[in-house]
């Protein structure tokens, strides 16, 4: 966690270093359009691929299938393209390394492996819970309130009320 606040904290610096040493290297105009044009390009892969996205999904519920594959390939182009919209030229990398579909597929496949991983641990958990008793809501959460239970006999028969006083 603390290495992703670095490199969070780091990622801007970075990024204004690059974006310098391009402007001195090729002039301020040029570096001026290269960023314009990656943030213009973004914004387009963003549009397109939300539609595509969109419609890629409804073909797949049409037929019957979940869509989990195109929401995940549509996700990596969204972030592609969020990446592309960012001014810098780290972030333009990363994007277009999200867009090409290779390394996009290679991007997918493992947050599919990861997201089964941590569901198939999370499924062991709950079995693990549930084969050492009761499971009652809350019950894994220190200090949580256990539910009252009421146990008694209904019997069949005529109703008479019981006078509380």
């Amino acid at each position: 966690m603390r290495a992703f606040l670095l490199l969070l904290l780091l990622f801007p610096v970075l990024e204004l270093f690059v974006l310098v040493k391009v402007g001195m290297s090729i002039g301020f105009l040029a570096t001026f359009l290269l960023v314009v044009a990656g943030s213009m390009l973004g914004v387009f892969v963003v549009r397109v691929a939300g539609l595509a996205t969109a419609m890629s999904a409804r073909e797949s519920l049409a037929r019957g299938e979940l869509p989990a594959q195109q929401m995940l390939d549509g996700l990596m182009m969204t972030i592609g393209g969020g990446l592309l919209v960012l001014p810098g030229f780290i972030s333009d990398v990363l994007g277009l390394i999200c867009l090409m579909p290779f390394t996009r597929r290679l991007l997918v496949g493992k947050v599919r492996q990861r997201a089964e991983d941590q569901a198939r641990r999370q499924r062991a958990f709950a079995d693990d819970l549930r084969s050492n008793g009761p499971v009652h809501p809350g019950a894994g959460r220190p200090g949580a309130r256990q539910p009252d239970v009421i146990e008694g006999e209904v019997i069949e028969g005529e109703y008479e009320p019981v006078d509380k006083k």
